[in-house]
Parts: structure tokens; sequence; C-alpha cells
């Protein structure tokens, strides 16, 4: 059974260049909510610890350094299907392969610098999401209806 919650990152590119706001609201508008979110600038120490996953592979060093380049937007959303659905939201690794209307269609300039994080599983979701929020820092949503 798929998962309601995943993990993503707004990368340092991104924030940078002032994505942040259109990615959060292509997110929203996607019927994502937030559960969690907070602005931080990772060491290479921490990025190196969040993308051990990785160690000795030939992207792992040039990506800890560009995680580390710049403020980035850790969030924790929630919405059924979650981890699929937001891979698909995101689009593909390389923005060239991302689908048009996606968040790397419209914000990434390369295959590192792909605007955003996404968990490619329920598991790697909890344990990601676990990395920068304490269960104090997670909210449980509950939606209210406006009147119009």
């Amino acid at each position: 059974m798929a998962g309601k919650r995943t993990f993503s990152m707004i990368k340092p590119d991104a924030f940078g260049a002032g994505n942040t706001g259109n990615i959060l609201k292509m997110i929203e508008e996607a019927g994502f909510g937030i559960v969690a979110a907070k602005v931080l600038h990772m060491s290479e120490d921490m990025a190196k610890t969040f993308y051990s996953v990785h160690e000795g592979r030939a992207f792992y060093e040039p990506l800890c350094h560009f995680m580390s380049s710049g403020p980035i937007m850790a969030l924790i959303l929630e919405k059924e299907n979650a981890v699929t659905d937001f891979r698909e939201l995101i689009g593909k690794t390389n923005p060239e392969e991302a689908a048009e209307g996606t968040v790397r269609s419209l914000y990434a300039t390369s295959t590192r610098e792909n605007a955003v994080h996404g968990s490619d599983s329920d598991e790697n979701a909890e344990l990601e999401a676990s990395f920068f929020f304490n269960k104090f820092e997670r909210v449980e949503l509950t939606r209210v209806e406006v009147a119009n």
C-alpha cells in the first residue's frame, strides 16, 4: 500500500533563483499538504551524511558540494500515494527529459542542479524526513473549508 507522506527538498539552485514560492504553489495546487518545512544551509558534512548511500559513486562529491552551496528548504508532504504522485509532479532527473509542466522542466538547469529532491520510496521518505525533522516538528493536517 502506498504511503501518505513523502520528503522533498527545494535545492540551492531553485532556492537561490527565487523559485521557492512557485514550486510551493505547484506542490499545493497538486493537492499536497505541507506537514513540515524548514529552511537551512547544509554543511558539506551534513550533505555527505544525507547522501551516504551514494558514497563511492562519481557524482557523490560534486552532489554534496552542490547541496551545501546554499540554502535549501526541507519539506514533508502529505497526499494519498505521495511518493509516486510527487515524483510525477517533479519530473525526470534530467530536465531535458522531464515532461512539460513538471517542476524540473520549469526550474531545473541540469541533472545535478535539478531544483528539487523527491524520495523514491515510502521507506526512504521516512528515513529522509527523519534526518531533518523530529516528531514535534511535524503536524497533523486538517483541511478547513473556506466559504466564499
